[in-house]
C-alpha cells in the first residue's frame, strides 16, 4: 500500500537517521517509489545527497580519533564514543573479493573490526594484544558491512571490545579484541 507524502517523508527521515549511508536507490526500493521521487523528497526536506551526508558525519566523528589517523580506519567511521562504542561501514568492492567466487577476503572483516576496536580506546597509542574472531557468513561484492563495537570490560590499560558485523540484519562476523592503552602504561595520556 502506498504511503502518503507526509508518511513517506517521515519514513525517509527515520531510515536516514538509522542508516545515513543508504543510497537513493535503496531508499526507493524500501519505500516503493522511484529514485526521482526520493531525490525530490530529499530536496523538499533539505536532506543532502549521500556523498554530502557521509562527509558531514566523517568530519564530526573523525575529529575524535586519537589512536589512529582517519585513513587507518578500515571502512567509514560513522559513530564513535571514546572508551565505549563505535560503528563503521565498509562497502565491499570488486578489488576486495576473490575473483573466482566474489566472496570478500576475510582479512578485510578482521581489519574493520580491529581498527574500530583500536579507535574506541581513548589513547594516543593503543595496540591490539590479542583477538578471537569468528567468520559467520560469506560477504560478497556490493554488500555493506556495518560493524558495531562496544567495550565490555576495562582492566587497567586493557580494554576488551566486542565487535559484531552485519550485512543488512544478518551477522557475518564476530570478534573479541583485547586492546592495550600503551600510552597509559607509558604515561602518555596524562591529560
Amino acid at each position: 500500500m502506498r504511503q502518503s507524502r507526509k508518511e513517506r517523508h517521515r519514513s525517509l527521515k527515520e531510515r536516514l537517521k538509522e542508516d545515513p549511508f543508504l543510497t537513493d536507490k535503496q531508499l526507493a526500493e524500501e519505500l516503493q517509489v522511484s529514485v526521482a521521487t526520493i531525490r525530490l523528497d530529499r530536496m523538499a526536506l533539505d536532506i543532502p545527497e549521500l556523498r554530502a551526508r557521509a562527509k558531514n558525519i566523517a568530519s564530526s566523528v573523525y575529529s575524535q580519533l586519537r589512536a589512529l589517523q582517519g585513513e587507518e580506519v578500515i571502512g567509514e567511521l560513522i559513530d564513535l564514543e571514546l572508551g565505549k562504542r563505535g560503528t563503521s561501514v565498509l562497502v565491499v568492492t570488486e578489488q576486495m573479493v576473490f575473483e573466482r567466487n566474489q566472496i570478500l577476503r576475510g582479512h578485510f572483516l578482521f581489519a574493520q573490526g580491529n581498527s574500530l576496536a583500536v579507535a574506541i580506546v581513548n589513547s594516543d597509542l593503543a595496540l591490539t594484544k590479542n583477538s578471537t574472531v569468528r567468520f559467520v557468513k560469506p560477504v560478497r561484492a556490493g554488500d555493506r558491512v556495518v560493524a558495531e563495537a562496544a567495550t565490555s570490560t576495562v582492566k587497567g590499560s586493557h580494554y576488551t571490545i566486542q565487535v559484531t558485523s552485519r550485512v543488512q540484519d544478518e551477522i557475518v562476523f564476530q570478534g573479541e579484541y583485547v586492546v592495550v592503552d600503551v600510552g597509559k602504561k607509558r604515561g602518555l595520556n596524562n591529560r
